[in-house]
């Protein structure tokens, strides 16, 4: 499903069923210390219900599945479920395909709603009434994000300025570390009662890495089949000048947990 966002890529369309296949093969890859931050606020474990928005290709249920909570998960993507639903094979993990705008499950369904990056493409003055209503007293919507950062990596900063080389607009080049931005529409029915932001570090090969750019917002997602092509190439030619054969790529980590009241 094409996406236009004026805040996003100055309004460039995209779509991430184009790059669904490649996002279900390179995109999976947050390190255990990501997901150690979840157990530590006791969130998403056994005798918990949890309802992941904007999953992808369900990324997070599947690897927090084994620490025991009940899954739920939603995209606007039908390719993007259709990839989380085989990868997800053996796991009892209840997919649908919709938009967050648009969720409506019963009041008082989970114990805790998860949006792994993905929080700033929602429309939050209508999602947040209905979060709200679809978490048990005393639950917690759960924030995540990872970035990798180019001011700081070589070669992430050069395979970044490559990306904007044929793709000017996308508006996520520059990352820096900062808090995750809570609307301000959260204030009034929510209590933010923990934020952090650490250094995480990514293996990665060439092929790997390759991979994970290709399936970003900027490249698979919005540029033509011929412009993704000519990209790969110019990329895996960097690549061979700049990395070694496997590499780690420096990022950071942010987590925020508000919690109903």
């Amino acid at each position: 499903m094409q996406i236009i966002n004026k805040n996003i890529d100055s309004g460039k369309p995209f779509d991430w069923g184009k790059t669904s296949s490649d996002y279900a093969k390179f995109r999976d890859v947050y390190p255990q210390k990501f997901y150690q931050k979840i157990i530590e606020r006791n969130l998403c474990l056994t005798g918990q219900s949890a309802l992941d928005i904007g999953t992808g290709t369900g990324v997070l249920p599947r690897n927090m599945y084994k620490y025991g909570a009940r899954w739920t998960a939603t995209d606007i993507s039908e390719n993007q479920i259709e990839q989380a639903k085989i990868l997800s094979e053996g796991m009892d993990i209840d997919y649908h395909t919709v938009a967050t705008e648009d969720i409506n499950f019963p009041d008082n369904s989970f114990d805790v709603i998860t949006a792994c990056q993905c929080f700033f493409y929602f429309d939050h003055k209508r999602i947040m009434p209905n979060l709200y209503h679809m978490l048990k007293a005393g639950g917690s919507i759960l924030i995540l994000y990872m970035a990798w950062l180019p001011f700081e990596d070589k070669i992430a900063g050069a395979s970044e300025n490559l990306v904007l080389k044929y793709n000017p607009k996308w508006s996520g080049a520059g990352e820096t570390v900062h808090q995750i931005d809570i609307p301000d529409c959260y204030k009034e029915n929510f209590e933010l009662v923990y934020r952090e932001e650490y250094p995480i570090t990514v293996p990665f090969t060439r092929e790997s890495w390759n991979g994970r750019m290709k399936a970003c917002r900027g490249i698979g997602a919005s540029l033509t089949d011929s412009e993704i092509i000519m990209w790969e190439q110019e990329h895996m030619e960097l690549l061979k000048s700049i990395a070694p054969d496997e590499f780690d790529i420096l990022h950071y980590g942010a987590i925020a947990e508000l919690k109903k009241i």
